[in-house]
């Protein structure tokens, strides 16, 4: 290996946010790297993914998973290339997605490493709508909503790495998607880019109103990325037996106590309300994958980046994510 590839630096988490996160509760150092042992292989990380899951991680409470460990490398999913490898399933120059996190370098005995093919499909997108973000929207639509050819599907954060996936999948279906996004720009592109067929802007403060007009019929499906008032918004307009797949509870990340409005709405509509996280799901990744992947190679699924340049910008942009100043799917190059 030359010199100037050496050294690795890495963001660690150095403290719990008390509240809302900030730049504190990380710290960027640098590490030498060791040389390779037998069997394993080392990757240079071109992209980082952040997403909403990893507020969660940095604090010490009772979750779906483990707390990220103190003074460790922060958890994230990365996508590089192979530089150096002493294992026989993997060759110098292969692409490949782990889920190394946030430093430069990732070096281990490639278990739950995948190798992806470059050549119809962005590196970038295995991070997005081919990756851990698309096999969530795949698998919370079509394996809790179930959609049904005219029915609604409503979807919270549409504008968003999940939530795009999530609608533009629900036209294909044949449903009427309707999204809710943060400003004029991002509802904008959910219709006109992706193809919804309403959107609603929680910023212009008349989300109750809104919403009654843009789903005349109801809702019979709701993608939940966000909890808080925009998930009592939408119970009030669903359909009886509607169903609900909640992913992601964005507003109540820092701490402030979401309690639901009208709980009763759950029983005087009969819906079916489940949580779930993608990767307790392992069978269903093949199937989406190969349907995304296809989708994007023949640019038939739609996406948008928001990419930060550098490791030492990650904190910034994490937490611009979790006020919604990204646009589409937040990476961070890294190379």
């Amino acid at each position: 290996m030359s010199e100037h590839n050496s050294i690795n630096r890495q963001i660690l988490l150095v403290s719990r946010p008390q509240g809302a996160a900030s730049v504190d509760n990380f710290k960027l150092v640098e590490t030498p790297l060791e040389p390779l042992a037998d069997g394993q292989v080392r990757v240079r990380n071109h992209f980082l993914s952040l997403d909403p899951y990893m507020r969660s991680r940095m604090d010490d409470s009772k979750s779906y998973a483990a707390s990220q460990p103190l003074n460790e490398v922060m958890i994230g999913g990365t996508v590089g290339e192979v530089v150096e490898s002493k294992n026989p399933k993997f060759t110098v120059g292969d692409k490949v997605v782990g889920i190394y996190g946030w430093q430069e370098f990732g070096t281990s005995d490639g278990k739950g490493l995948r190798k992806v093919d470059d050549t119809h499909i962005p590196l970038s997108a295995y991070l997005g709508p081919v990756g851990m973000p698309g096999v969530t929207a795949w698998l919370g639509l079509n394996k809790i909503i179930e959609p049904k050819a005219g029915e609604t599907v409503v979807v919270s954060a549409a504008s968003g790495a999940v939530g795009s996936v999530v609608g533009q999948l629900a036209k294909a279906a044949g449903c009427r998607a309707v999204g809710i996004a943060g400003g004029a720009d991002k509802c904008r592109y959910v219709t006109e880019t992706l193809g919804f067929d309403a959107c609603v802007d929680y910023k212009a403060g008349n989300l109750y109103e809104d919403l009654k007009a843009a789903l005349p019929n109801g809702a019979d499906g709701y993608f939940e990325n966000v909890g808080g008032e925009i998930l009592d918004a939408v119970l009030s307009r669903m359909n009886a037996f509607g169903r609900i797949a909640l992913c992601g509870m964005i507003a109540s990340y820092d701490g402030s106590p979401m309690p639901l409005k009208k709980p009763a709405l759950l029983l005087t509509q009969r819906l079916k309300v489940q949580g779930f996280i993608v990767s307790e799901s392992p069978e269903v990744w093949p199937e989406a994958l190969k349907q995304l992947g296809g989708l994007v190679a023949q640019s038939k699924l739609q996406y948008r980046e928001t990419i930060a340049q550098g490791l030492e910008n990650a904190p910034e942009a994490f937490l611009g994510l979790l006020k919604g100043k990204n646009f589409g799917k937040q990476l961070v190059k890294l190379i």
